[in-house]
């Protein structure tokens, strides 16, 4: 059974986010199970560091990016909620310099106001980079 509570809609979130921070870094959502969202980033001029590795700050703005879209499917009603990513960390256990790397996004808990979210970021042979942890609140929004 799914978590999500709206249809998920690819081409919608990737162009919510097309002209700020998931844009600027090519981030791009791809697939959509019953409790996880996928999404890839490249590596490439804008998500390196200047010694040519993956930056550890685009690994964790593509996890607060996953766990916030994460969120408002999680939530159904965009309008209706403020989502705000409020704690963030990341375990850099490897490094990429080229290619892409691909993010699993899962909930580890799906409250009334909070929502934690587990991320998984892989390089392009399969092997574990980054493991993050994002915590959201759900705030909804006073009319």
């Amino acid at each position: 059974m799914t978590i999500w509570k709206i249809p998920f809609d690819k081409a919608f979130l990737n162009e919510l986010g097309s002209n700020c921070m998931p844009g600027h870094l090519g981030i791009e959502l791809v697939e959509i199970g019953d409790d996880f969202i996928r999404a890839t980033m490249p590596v490439d001029h804008r998500t390196k560091q200047p010694m040519g590795l993956l930056h550890g700050g685009a690994s964790a703005a593509l996890s607060e990016t996953m766990g916030s879209f994460a969120s408002v499917l999680a939530t159904g009603d965009i309008g209706k909620y403020s989502i705000v990513g409020i704690e963030i960390n990341a375990n850099h256990l490897k490094s990429a310099k080229d290619g892409f790397v691909t993010a699993i996004t899962k909930p580890i808990k799906l409250g009334r106001t909070i929502h934690v979210w587990n991320t998984e970021i892989f390089d392009d042979n399969g092997d574990l980079l980054c493991v993050s942890r994002l915590t959201v609140m759900v705030k909804e929004l006073v009319k």
